[in-house]
C-alpha cells in the first residue's frame, strides 16, 4: 500500500467500510481522534485538582470524578458524531446556524477557555521539567514551547502522525500510574465507598468539584473532536455514516475509559500518600517534594514524567483547538506559530507576576466549568436538529441525559459563584 501514512489509513478505513476487512484489523484504522481528545482529560489542569481533592478530602470526591468522565463520554460522542455527519465542526455549525451576535459571544467565551486551558497545560508541562531536570520555570516553559512546536509541525504530514505521537504519550501517561499505584496501592474499600457516596464537605470541596468537572470535560475538546473526525475518511452514504459513528463511539468508550482510570488513579494516589498527615499538600512541586522522602526518588520521578508528558501532549492538542475555534467561529486561520505564542502568553505572565502557580491552574480548571455550558448547550441545539442531523438525529433519552448533565453543569456553577459571594460579603 503506497502513499502517506494518513492516506494509508484512510485507504484502511475505507476497505473496512466496504466490508473487505473484519474483526480486530477493522478497529485500529479508527483510532485517532478520541484518543487525542482524550489528553485533554489528563492534562496537568487534572493533576492540580486531582492532588488537592485527595490530599485534603481522601477519596470523598472519586465520584466527581465518574461521574465527570460518564458526562465526556456523552459529549464527546456527540460531537463526534456531529462532525461525521454533517463533515463540519462544531463551531463551523454554530456559525451558519446561529445568529451573528451569539456566534461572536460564543467565539469570545471560547478563546477564554482556550487560554485557560493552555494555561494550565503548559505551566503543568513546565513545571515537571523543572523538576525532573532542576531547571527553573521559565527555562522549563522555553523548552516545552520548543517541543510543541515540533510536535505540531507533524501536522504537516497529514493527521496520523500526529495521532500516533498523541498516543503514545497517553499511554506514557497511563504507564505511569500503573507504576504508581503498585508503589503507593490504595485502601480500595475507602477507594470504592468513594465512588459511589456523593458527598461534599464544605466550600473548598465544592470549588474543587467544579475544578474537576472543569478539568474533565473540556469544552475546547467538544470543539475539537467534531473537528478531528470531519476529514479523516468522509462518508460517501447514510450506511456509511452509521458505521461511522459506531466505529467512533467505541472508540471514544475506550479512550475515556483510559483517562477517567488515569484520573481515579491520580486522586487515589493523592489520598494515599497524602492525606493522612500531609493533607495540606496543594502544589504539584510540594506533592513532588513530599513523595521523595515517603516512596522513593524514583516513585517521584515517574509521577514528573507522567507531569511532562501530560503538559507537552495536552498543549500540542489544546493548540489544534485553538485553530479550530478561531477557523470555526470567524472563519480566519492564523499560523500554527502565532498561535501558539499568543495562547503561551498569559502562562508567562504568572510567572513574571509571582503568582501561585498551582493555585492558577486549579483556578483555570474553574474558568473552562464556566465556559463549558457554551459548547454543551450549542451542541445539544444542533444535535437535535434534524435539518442539521437528517436520519441520525439524536435520540429522545441521549438528548435528555445530554441536556440534565448540562443543566446539572450549570447548576454547580451557580452553587459556586453562590458560595463565592458569599465569601466576599
Amino acid at each position: 500500500m503506497s502513499g502517506s501514512l494518513s492516506e494509508r489509513t484512510t485507504t484502511a478505513i475505507r476497505e473496512v467500510l466496504d466490508g473487505h476487512v473484519r474483526g480486530w484489523r477493522a478497529i485500529a484504522p479508527f483510532a485517532g481522534p478520541a484518543v487525542v481528545s482524550s489528553v485533554a482529560y489528563i492534562d496537568p489542569g487534572n493533576f492540580a485538582t486531582n492532588i488537592q481533592a485527595g490530599a485534603r478530602y481522601g477519596y470523598g470526591l472519586l465520584w466527581v470524578v465518574l461521574l465527570a468522565n460518564a458526562v465526556a463520554m456523552l459529549f464527546q460522542s456527540m460531537s463526534a458524531r456531529l462532525g461525521i455527519v454533517t463533515n463540519r465542526n462544531l463551531a463551523e455549525l454554530c456559525r451558519e446556524h446561529f445568529p451573528r451576535p451569539a456566534v461572536l459571544a460564543m467565539w469570545a467565551a471560547s478563546e477564554l477557555a482556550a487560554m485557560a486551558t493552555d494555561l494550565a497545560e503548559f505551566l503543568g508541562g513546565a513545571i515537571g521539567l523543572s523538576l525532573l531536570l532542576h531547571v527553573t520555570l521559565l527555562a522549563g516553559m522555553g523548552v516545552v514551547a520548543v517541543l510543541t512546536f515540533a510536535i505540531l509541525l507533524l501536522d504537516r504530514r497529514g493527521f496520523r502522525p500526529l495521532e500516533l505521537v498523541i498516543g503514545a504519550m497517553v499511554g506514557v501517561i497511563g504507564a505511569c500510574y500503573v507504576v504508581e499505584l503498585c508503589v503507593a496501592p490504595p485502601d480500595w474499600r475507602a477507594a470504592g465507598a468513594g465512588l459511589v457516596i456523593p458527598r461534599l464537605a464544605d466550600h473548598g470541596a465544592l470549588l474543587l468539584a467544579v475544578g474537576i468537572v472543569g478539568a474533565t470535560v473540556m469544552p475546547h475538546a467538544i470543539y475539537l473532536h467534531s473537528g478531528l473526525t470531519q476529514g479523516r475518511a468522509p462518508a460517501r452514504s447514510m450506511a456509511e455514516r452509521r458505521r461511522l459513528a459506531r466505529y467512533s463511539n467505541r472508540e471514544t468508550v475506550a479512550a475515556l475509559v483510559l483517562a477517567g482510570a488515569v484520573n481515579l488513579a491520580m486522586v487515589a494516589m493523592a489520598a494515599r500518600a497524602f492525606h493522612a498527615g500531609h493533607s495540606g499538600v496543594a502544589e504539584i512541586g510540594e506533592a513532588y517534594r513530599t513523595l521523595v522522602p515517603l516512596f522513593g526518588a524514583a516513585a517521584a520521578g515517574v509521577f514528573l514524567l507522567s507531569l511532562l508528558g501530560s503538559g507537552v501532549s495536552s498543549s500540542v492538542v489544546g493548540t489544534m483547538a485553538g485553530q479550530v475555534i478561531m477557523q470555526g467561529f470567524v472563519g480566519v486561520r492564523i499560523p500554527i506559530w502565532v498561535r501558539r505564542l499568543v495562547t503561551m502568553a498569559p502562562a508567562f505572565a504568572v510567572v513574571w507576576a509571582g503568582a501561585d502557580v498551582t493555585r492558577s491552574l486549579v483556578l483555570s480548571q474553574v474558568v473552562l466549568s464556566l465556559v463549558l455550558p457554551v459548547p454543551m448547550v450549542a451542541l445539544l441545539l444542533l444535535s437535535g436538529r434534524q435539518a442539521v442531523m437528517g436520519e441520525m438525529v439524536a435520540g429522545p433519552w441521549a438528548m435528555a441525559l445530554a441536556w440534565t448533565a448540562a443543566l446539572a453543569t450549570v447548576a454547580l456553577n451557580a452553587l459556586l459563584l453562590g458560595g463565592m459571594a458569599g465569601l466576599v460579603v
